[in-house]
């Protein structure tokens, strides 16, 4: 904007209280152009990232940052993405590595060259710390020619009393504007990146992580009526005689049932958001939890597509889907029953396949169809994250592992040589990733 240190001002942001809600803030500055430099600028801020509201705030953020790149109006090139640090971080800590790891799996490959890094308290000399701290991360970005990553280097003390460190504060001051000529004339050589890639990674995840978070509570569900199945025909082989003399005779059994449990948000719209669970009312399962928090209904969730969701049973159209502050929890309760009882029971579920098979033939068919709908689940949450692979500039990320141990071990037991695909995935998890994962079980278990 063209201030100088002699002017004895400086420009600062004051939020306003209800801007904490969003945590995605947009900033523009214009009318600057052909004097302090050539362009306007568009900043993005997400301030919000790693507090301690928690990992579905920080889901919040990513859906936040979706809503801005896909909306018509919203910011559609990205010439840079700053990764801020301080010039005293000699190490990352995990929950600094946790930030970017969140930021960083965000965005499509093509972004890799836009990344930098934006170093405060600096004292103008080179930041070897922070250098080899990125380095040791793995972390993806921007490259000199001697294969260190970009950095810029900012010092600001501007708000501070100029009457007792005058000498000291010109002098921070030179090193911020020092870093923001280089950091500008950065920006305006960089290529700009399209974020379609990061909207696609962005809704990706967002998929893969309703679809999994679906698939095990469906494969839970699936183990708990084999499991419940198994003891029938447990209990009627060793009951036969008895159930032969006293068509009374009743044996206990175990069987599953879904409530509706209210969740804890205290609104249903609030800050801006809508908060809840999309659910299928049809297939009695959460096809999105937490759900998209910028959509009011279903119709307008990342989970549907082509007026359908992609990640209930059925497939079912919108219309037998709510939003609401509840989710369905499955539980289960015994119950006793006649032999005759139960026959009813499973005859009134027969498929036209299944009208002559017997009885007990009968439920160890139900045992294999169910064990082949949780392999069909199985193989739809691996291309999920095959899919990712193929797009995400870190597929690695926390966000994606946190599921992986669940698809292997479940892989393992199909036998499905696919498993090994997942297990380089989770090999090849860097350092960087690992501390965010073991942050994210640390905020997790603190809430």
């Amino acid at each position: 904007m063209g201030v100088k240190f002699q002017d004895e001002v400086w420009f600062q942001i004051v939020e306003e209280a209800d801007h904490g809600t969003s945590e995605v803030i947009v900033y523009e500055i214009f009318g600057f152009e052909g004097k302090a430099i050539p362009y306007s600028l568009s900043i993005i801020d997400t301030p919000g990232f790693g507090s301690t509201r928690g990992i579905e705030h920080d889901v919040n953020i990513s859906q936040r940052l979706f809503d801005l790149f896909q909306s018509m109006d919203g910011v559609h090139a990205i010439h840079g993405v700053g990764l801020v640090m301080k010039a005293s971080d000699n190490r990352l800590s995990d929950r600094l590595m946790y930030i970017l790891n969140s930021i960083m799996s965000l965005f499509g490959k093509n972004i890799e060259d836009n990344i930098v890094a934006l170093i405060t308290h600096s004292n103008g000399r080179t930041p070897n710390n922070v250098l080899q701290a990125l380095e040791v991360s793995t972390i993806k970005c921007a490259k000199d020619e001697k294969k260190r990553p970009v950095y810029f280097l900012f010092n600001n003390c501007q708000s501070e009393d100029r009457n007792e460190a005058a000498e000291y504060l010109e002098g921070a001051n030179k090193i911020t504007e020092k870093g923001l000529t280089e950091f500008t004339a950065f920006l305006e050589k960089a290529r700009p990146q399209n974020v379609k890639a990061t909207v696609v990674v962005i809704k990706e995840r967002s998929e893969l992580t309703a679809c999994i978070q679906n698939l095990q509570q469906r494969i839970i569900e699936t183990e708990q009526k084999q499991e419940q199945i198994r003891q029938i025909q447990h209990d009627l082989i060793k009951y036969k005689e008895e159930m032969k003399k006293n068509e009374h005779f009743t044996i206990e059994i175990e069987e599953s049932y879904k409530v509706k449990e209210p969740l804890n948000a205290e609104n249903w719209f609030k800050g801006g958001s809508f908060e809840g669970a999309m659910c299928c009312t049809r297939c009695e399962e959460n096809c999105h939890y937490p759900g998209c928090i910028l959509a009011p209904s279903p119709a307008f969730c990342d989970v549907i597509k082509g007026g359908h969701c992609i990640v209930c049973s059925g497939k079912c159209p919108t219309s037998d889907h709510v939003k609401e502050n509840w989710r369905y929890v499955t539980k289960t309760r015994k119950v006793k029953m006649t032999l005759k009882e139960i026959r009813q029971k499973y005859e009134n579920s027969k498929t036209e396949r299944e009208k002559n098979l017997s009885y007990l033939e009968g439920l160890e068919t139900k045992i294999k169809h169910l064990t082949a709908k949780k392999y069909e689940l199985l193989d739809e949450s691996y291309k999920h994250v095959v899919k990712l692979e193929k797009t995400a500039l870190k597929v690695d990320s926390a966000s994606t592992l946190v599921h992986l141990d669940f698809l292997i071990e479940k892989m393992k037991e199909k036998g499905d040589k696919k498993v090994q695909k997942l297990e380089r995935i989770k090999r090849n998890m860097d350092e960087g990733s690992r501390a965010a994962l073991q942050y994210q079980h640390f905020a997790e278990n603190q809430m």
